[in-house]
């Protein structure tokens, strides 16, 4: 294999301080968050289509993941919603990552993370539509659940198309061995990641179809420091012959929701070098010095790379950093 360096040499441009914001949250202050990026990029019809999702404390009680939408951009910068959901259209405590994919046959498929009403466990359903503005939350089916995978719970679904199939990497609950009482009270907060039961990693799920998965386990476990916690591929950029991961890292339960980036390198997405393992790759140097969801698309020579970043109040924003493939700023 060629050397880290000469395999990421076309990220040496990136410097995720010197991005700029595409998208604001509604107020400067903690707990209100934009981001949770994922970006398509198609170049036939000239057009960036982008995942993100919105949260907000409410008084006392965090309301979460409020609403979730599709955005539409001709050059990265300037966007505009074609498509919104709010978490009460799924009778959920709150939604999280989705991803977005052209479907086999044509048209798109939207995946969806949000909390089961029926059992608290992060869920990943599929909904099929034929233009990225005419999904109907209505006709979801289910992708990945708690049930399916034998975890206590599956979310931020990333969707990647290998020939003829579909992977899907996502988040999942890897707290094994707990009593009835145990998993009940975990679940009864509606988020295990903030309980501290268990560890995070990343798994992976296989389709044909892109409607029906099969569930292969993990394919990258937590890691021995800074990412002990959690570990979860937000995105896998093929940069000819190699996958190049982007995962976000948590070594506790008191750093969920403030994650830092941290890289891996794969051929087959199933079989990951850990890169960032002494410490995080990429963080903000604000508040928490969170630097999390980050994806990127490549655009002729040009790589833009978009992100959730911590702000100096605490509040986080949606940044694009755009750099030349050739690795110098």
């Amino acid at each position: 294999m060629q050397a880290p360096h000469r395999i990421l040499g076309s990220f040496g441009g990136f410097d995720p301080e010197r991005g700029q914001t595409v998208f604001e949250p509604e107020l400067d202050e903690p707990g209100y968050w934009i981001g949770c990026p994922g970006v398509l990029y198609e170049r036939d019809a000239g057009r960036f289509l982008m995942t993100y999702r919105q949260r907000r404390p409410r008084g006392h009680d965090i309301e979460r993941g409020w609403r979730c939408a599709i955005a539409e951009s001709a050059d990265g910068v300037q966007w505009h919603d074609i498509w919104e959901v709010r978490k009460t259209e799924f009778a959920s405590s709150s939604m999280e990552r989705f991803s977005l994919l052209p479907a086999p046959c044509g048209g798109y498929l939207l995946y969806v993370s949000y909390v089961d009403p029926t059992d608290n466990r992060w869920r990943v359903d599929v909904i099929a539509a034929d233009a990225p503005d005419a999904f109907d939350v209505a006709q979801r089916k289910p992708a990945l659940t708690a049930a399916s995978t034998g975890t206590e719970g599956v979310k931020d679904p990333y969707a990647v198309r290998v020939g003829p199939s579909v992977q899907l990497l996502v988040s999942f609950s890897a707290a094994t061995g707990l009593t009835e009482a145990q998993r009940a009270k975990a679940h009864a907060k509606a988020d295990i990641y903030t309980t501290g039961v268990g560890v995070f990693p990343t798994g992976l799920a296989s389709s044909l179809d892109g409607m029906n998965f099969n569930w292969h386990g993990p394919v990258l476990d937590v890691g021995p420091r800074w990412d002990g916690y959690q570990t979860r591929l937000n995105s896998a950029i093929d940069i000819g012959g190699w996958y190049l991961g982007f995962y976000d890292g948590s070594g506790s339960e008191r750093d969920n929701y403030e994650e830092r980036t941290g890289i891996a390198l794969s051929k087959d997405l199933r079989h990951w070098l850990r890169l960032s393992v002494d410490e995080p790759w990429l963080t903000s140097p604000h508040a928490s010095g969170c630097l999390r969801y980050l994806d990127a698309v490549a655009v002729d020579d040009e790589w833009f790379a978009f992100y959730e970043y911590a702000r100096p109040s605490g509040a986080h924003e949606l940044r694009l950093s755009r750099f030349p493939m050739n690795g110098t700023a």
